[in-house]
């Protein structure tokens, strides 16, 4: 056990702490679980020594995602047990294993989730998505927001990095400037979790809960584009639950790459230039209307 994360934490909960173990790390912080005198065990995020303002703003996002989420009353979130600029405790959830039922329950939770709405598309805190600033300005129009705010950030950032080359930026860049015909019919802010790729859904007792979010006001579709692009299991399961509670939109199906671009673009900025294809393709399939895409994601 480290005395000095045993300690933090416990000061933060206001329990003892019994022991703490590793539980792997992710974008630059430790996972932790730490058992306290009460009983309970607790999943914990801890910053490292130079984590600064950052990490605690990415902290700070995802405590107030998931609190945002739980108050939708629709898909279960862990509970927010505790935060600091170098913490983030929550309640720690028993492994299982996903099955078709609870699959199409999940979806049809996440369909009321998002229709739980949000005041605009953006959020009033400051947005991260894995270890990078997300701008959550709020806007009223879904096309232009989506294309200032969650495309040519990292696209201009990726292309910045040498990720991706100069044909990249410009096959991107129109799909920038045809986003008004792209975006599909108009539809109001949804309540969605921003970062849904199919292992930010634990599976625990039964059921599917939300965790990890980079969550926002923002378009219902973009969420189930990125279960279909990091291929989540039972995936047509969700969407019967889905659908069958809220239908989607007319040409939901050729939207899928515009919506599955911003997450490619973060993962080029992330991983590099295995991602540049990736880009490309959907760049050509929003275009194109081509439909869905589907790879691996990185551990």
């Amino acid at each position: 056990m480290t005395t000095g994360d045993a300690q933090r934490i416990g000061t933060l909960l206001g329990v003892r702490v019994a022991a703490v173990r590793p539980a792997g790390a992710q974008h630059g912080y430790r996972h932790l679980i730490a058992a306290l005198d009460d009983g309970r065990e607790v999943f914990v995020k801890a910053a490292p020594a130079d984590g600064g303002e950052a990490t605690a703003a990415a902290f700070a996002a995802e405590a107030n995602g998931l609190r945002w989420l739980a108050d939708a009353d629709a898909v279960p979130v862990p509970e927010v047990l505790g935060v600091t600029g170098d913490l983030l405790v929550i309640e720690l959830l028993p492994p299982g294993d996903p099955t078709p039922e609870a699959a199409e329950v999940f979806g049809a939770g996440l369909a009321r989730t998002h229709a739980a709405g949000a005041p605009a598309f953006g959020a009033s805190w400051r947005g991260y998505i894995a270890s990078l600033p997300l701008d959550n300005t709020p806007g009223t129009e879904w096309g232009s927001w989506y294309a200032k705010q969650r495309l040519v950030p990292y696209l201009t950032k990726a292309h910045d990095d040498g990720v991706l080359s100069r044909a990249d930026l410009s096959l991107v860049q129109t799909v920038v400037d045809r986003i008004g015909e792209l975006a599909g019919p108009p539809e109001p802010p949804s309540r969605i979790h921003g970062d849904l790729w199919s292992g930010n859904v634990l599976w625990s007792g039964g059921r599917g809960w939300l965790i990890d979010p980079a969550a926002h006001g923002g378009h219902r579709e973009t969420d189930l584009a990125m279960l279909a692009l990091f291929g989540a299991p039972y995936l047509e399961h969700i969407m019967r639950g889905y659908t069958g509670t809220a239908p989607l939109a007319d040409g939901w199906r050729e939207r899928v790459a515009l919506h599955q671009l911003h997450p490619l673009l973060v993962h080029a900025c992330l991983f590099g230039v295995s991602y540049a294809a990736g880009v490309r393709a959907a760049a050509r399939a929003a275009l194109g209307g081509a439909g869905r895409l589907c790879r691996s994601r990185p551990g």
